[in-house]
């Protein structure tokens, strides 16, 4: 074959690992689950659960490999509370996960589907059972946001997704408190013209630490005569000034393929909101959403992913 690339994500031969028969109460689709290793090694999963009158609320599943053998809340984790929380009206949505040392919690950042449109909301958690909701923190229209695990010069710092028609672009914000956030930067344009992530861009897992920079696995989508395609790309970001992109990939380096994420309620969909880093440092296990269907496990490794991104960064 002539036609070879660099095949860096590797999808799991149980595909899809998680979907709505595995739910153990009627739903209509499970996916972009936020993922986190707890410290006994069991990899959780806080699914994203769409019902069946299109509001979506969080629920976990545990893996003591991270593959199979999932055992799942036998009732909705984490449910939106309109009367307490009015941004939360039409859902809550694509959470994804960061464990803050210094505060010795999690930080779960999602989106609240208010009447105006997708916002930035934010809890808290050390059990993921109970939950301190901290409410909205970036207005509509914004998404895809997550929290970095360790404070920059003294404040937190959180990239998120703002859109400002025709283009959405990635932002990085800072906060002294997780709930007043300011110096709003600018971190990547999405491209313009005819490239695979030309129309939209966004987060997809919390970005990653390496001794090179902060590698951000983002999504493109572009918009094509037959609908939204999101496939996936690398940049890497400055480790002190993370509003800073040291390198950023030309193509794309997965892509929806197989018939579960081709065909679904939204098809040709690869999304994934969280990561788990195997104890060797090298091994990366992505969860992602498929065709916002069901949820697939690609595989990767860390070293390759930064060495190909040195071969392979814009010029």
């Amino acid at each position: 074959m002539n036609n070879q690339y660099a095949e860096l994500f590797k999808r799991n031969k149980l595909n899809p690992i998680l979907s709505a028969n595995n739910w153990p109460y009627p739903i209509n689709s499970v996916f972009n689950a936020g993922a986190t290793l707890l410290k006994d090694g069991t990899t959780l999963l806080l699914c994203r659960v769409e019902e069946r009158s299109g509001i979506s609320h969080f629920c976990v599943a545990r893996s003591a490999n991270g593959v199979d053998g999932w055992i799942i809340d036998k009732k909705p984790t984490l449910r939106p509370e309109a009367d307490k929380f009015p941004e939360e009206l039409w859902g809550i949505e694509d959470p994804r996960i960061t464990y803050v040392p210094e505060l010795k919690k999690y930080v779960v950042v999602y989106t609240a589907y208010t009447r105006d449109g997708p916002g930035v909301a934010l809890a808290q958690t050390e059990d993921f059972k109970t939950f301190e909701r901290f409410g909205i923190i970036m207005p509509p229209d914004d998404k895809d946001a997550a929290l970095l695990p360790r404070r920059i010069n003294g404040s937190w710092a959180m990239i998120h997704r703002p859109v400002s028609a025709p283009r959405a672009h990635m932002w990085i914000s800072y906060s002294p408190d997780l709930k007043n956030w300011g110096e709003h930067t600018l971190m990547m344009n999405a491209r313009k013209g005819a490239w695979w992530d030309a129309n939209k861009i966004g987060l997809s897992p919390p970005p990653i630490e390496t001794p090179e920079g902060w590698l951000l696995i983002y999504h493109g989508v572009k918009l094509s005569c037959g609908g939204c395609i999101y496939r996936l790309g690398l940049a890497l970001f400055d480790l002190e000034k993370p509003e800073i992109c040291l390198k950023r990939g030309r193509e794309w380096i997965f892509a929806p393929e197989e018939p579960y994420e081709l065909n679904g309620d939204v098809g040709n969909v690869v999304f994934p909101c969280g990561y788990t880093l195997a104890k060797d440092g090298d091994t990366l296990n992505i969860y992602y959403g498929a065709a916002d269907t069901c949820i697939g496990l690609a595989t990767a490794s860390l070293r390759e992913l930064l060495d190909w991104l040195d071969k392979n960064c814009e010029e």
